[in-house]
């Protein structure tokens, strides 16, 4: 895979990284023994979460599940009330409870040592670059970033981390998953033989959103946005960026890297008169280095069949990660247990702290976000597109530079043809 040099970042992936050193940002790790950072001398993970919704309080609510000596010490989110009910659930003082857009900053600037990043995936490069630069472990949520700018900067950040010592899980649970992990060996491991293709897909019902009503009606429409925030490309990257890239890294894991070319079509159809730019249905050709090719599709429609998961092809068989089943010449079913995923991946890091190993999964989790996104621009625009130019070319920048309470971003719903490849 080509990875990032310095020379290849835009002006923004800079500005994203403002808070660390030129210097840092091409450092490869250099083998140094880890130092627990701020948990030197002692054994208590203090989390602080940022961005209290669902995801990030269930977050929270894993890694108190996952390992003894976890508190939550601290707690941001953009909306007040967001903050308070997290509060109030994991018994955190008020003074560490903070809202407002620069809520990251007073967690990350309070007693904490993990961090918790689940705000809106627009805002993962800043936030995991702040947290980074604060020395801070990270768990951080899926996807990490909605345009290739973003997930560029995301790979940059992470070489930082490792010249900390920073261990960083991503929340692609399935990589945490035994009955994954032991499908996947055995894919690695050529029971399937040559890999000739595959289907993924996360194709489901709609999704929530909130009129700009009641308390809602009394903030700018840039905040209002952000609570609505999977309806607009920027604050979510799309369905296939914030959903489906469960799937999509399922398949980069079976072929051992990302795909070489894109190439899709979609549109919006079912989602009526609400607001919003994104599409709520993708289907998605993707070309991996050994010529296979994996379709992907997902999709949001009400009252239709639900079927979300993968299925890997080769030469001898046929596997369906998601049932953890290989059926041909090398059968297997897993039988053994599984430990909520959601748990395991806060396990792990957690163990990772405190034998001061190494683990940091922003890398991969960055490219399969960046894969995702593009199947999004190849869809987007009608336009066939490589990996090389989403890792050398593109410019697309998504996310606005200074965010913040004022007029909303509304941008238009992609037309394909029309859509430009930026």
């Amino acid at each position: 895979m080509t990875k990032p040099r310095v020379s290849d970042l835009t002006r923004r992936d800079f500005v994203r990284l403002s808070s660390l050193t030129a210097g840092a940002a091409v450092l490869a790790s250099t083998g140094t023994p880890r130092v627990f950072g701020a948990n030197a001398g002692s054994d208590k993970i203090r989390v602080g979460v940022i961005g209290c919704g669902g995801r990030g309080s269930g977050a929270a609510k894993n890694c108190l599940d996952s390992s003894p000596g976890v508190e939550i010490v601290a707690v941001g989110d953009l909306f007040e009330q967001q903050a308070v009910k997290a509060r109030d659930r994991f018994k955190v003082s008020a003074e560490k409870t903070f809202w407002g857009f620069d809520a990251y900053q007073k967690v990350l600037g309070a007693d904490v040592n993990y961090v918790i990043l689940a705000a809106p995936p627009g805002f993962r490069p800043s936030h995991f670059a702040a947290a980074v630069a604060a020395g801070k472990h990270i768990f951080m949520e899926k996807p990490v970033a909605v345009d290739p700018v973003g997930a560029r900067a995301v790979m940059a950040t992470a070489k930082i981390a490792d010249e900390k010592n920073l261990c960083i899980v991503a929340g692609t649970q399935r990589r945490h998953q035994a009955s994954y992990i032991e499908t996947m060996k055995r894919i690695q491991d050529g029971a399937l033989g040559e890999l000739t293709g595959g289907q993924c897909y996360w194709n489901g019902d709609g999704i929530w959103f909130r009129e700009k009503t009641g308390w809602l009606a009394d903030v700018s429409d840039f905040e209002w946005q952000c609570w609505n925030w999977y309806h607009w490309d920027w604050l979510s990257g799309d369905q296939i960026v914030e959903q489906h890239i469960h799937n999509i890294d399922v398949m980069n894991w079976a072929f051992g890297g990302p795909p070489e070319k894109f190439y899709g079509m979609g549109g919006r159809q079912n989602r009526g008169s609400i607001p919003g730019n994104i599409w709520d249905h993708f289907s998605v050709e993707m070309d991996y280095a050994n010529g296979a090719r994996v379709s992907s599709s997902c999709r949001h429609a009400a009252k239709t069949s639900t079927r979300i998961g993968e299925r890997v092809v080769g030469t001898k068989g046929v596997a369906i990660p998601n049932n953890a089943t290989i059926t041909g010449a090398n059968p297997f079913t897993y039988a053994g247990p599984n430990v909520d995923p959601m748990v395991q991946e806060h396990a792990n890091l957690i163990t990772n702290i405190r034998a001061n190993t190494r683990i940091n999964e922003a890398v991969r989790v960055a490219e399969s976000t960046l894969t995702a996104i593009g199947g999004r621009i190849a869809a987007y625009t009608g336009r066939e597109i490589s990996w090389k130019w989403l890792m050398e070319g593109s410019k697309l920048d998504i996310f606005p530079a200074n965010p913040g309470p004022g007029a909303g971003v509304y941008g238009a719903v992609p037309i394909p043809g029309a859509n430009p490849l930026v």
